[in-house]
């Protein structure tokens, strides 16, 4: 399966650098509605055959365009939002709290998933339940799947499955709005990340570090 994790558009706390996770969570700026509205022609080239959505209002916005162009459903599913801040819900993200936050999901996909955010979820729960969704996905048969989710969870899931992915690539690039890391595999299988926002990433083994960004696709 082809499976393309798009982060949402841009909303007001991005703006204000809020760790906001909670459900429902705010809409789209201008901007963010404008970087919706692009996604159609950005992924012109994709035959996708399924559209996923979190439960935060952000990524049902973001995904609208996408849904309206291609005739699809958004398939709305709680597994793949936002890794919850738990206490640290709306600190400043520059802030040492905020900081704790990326300290704690990037243990997570370093394999400490026992490690509970505090106030919140576990690593183990968080990776479940976004495993959940992909795994839906897949056993559905679409063979190129978009999910519309949130650039913790897309860093920390990819860094955590994808086998070409080291947690120190994923740590060192976030993604931008409507950003899109591209993986193709299987749950059964694995996964290998082929894109990271238009740039390759280098395949395991084949020379040089895992995860080694070799410059822009197409």
């Amino acid at each position: 399966m082809r499976l393309l994790l798009v982060r949402h558009g841009q909303t007001p706390s991005n703006v204000d650098h809020l760790l906001d996770t909670a459900v429902p969570g705010p809409g789209l700026t201008p901007l963010g509605e404008a970087q919706a509205a692009a996604l159609p022609e950005a992924l012109a080239g994709e035959d996708i055959e399924a559209l996923y959505a979190s439960t935060l209002i952000r990524t049902q916005r973001t995904a609208a365009p996408l849904a309206a162009a291609r005739g699809l459903d958004v398939v709305v599913r709680d597994g793949i939002r936002e890794l919850s801040a738990g206490d640290l819900e709306m600190v400043p993200g520059h802030t040492p709290e905020g900081e704790r936050y990326l300290r704690t999901v990037f243990a997570w996909a370093a394999g400490d998933t026992a490690l509970r955010m505090p106030g919140g979820e576990s690593g183990e729960e968080a990776l479940a339940r976004y495993d959940a969704v992909i795994a839906e996905a897949a056993a559905s048969g679409a063979r190129a799947v978009v999910m519309i989710s949130h650039g913790a969870a897309i860093r920390v899931w990819t860094a955590a499955r994808a086998g070409n992915v080291g947690v120190a690539f994923a740590a060192a690039r976030p993604l931008e709005n409507t950003g899109v890391v591209i993986l193709e595999g299987s749950p059964s299988a694995g996964w290998q990340a082929l894109t990271w926002e238009g740039a390759v990433v280098e395949p395991a083994g084949e020379g040089g570090p895992a995860g080694e960004a070799l410059g822009a696709a197409g």
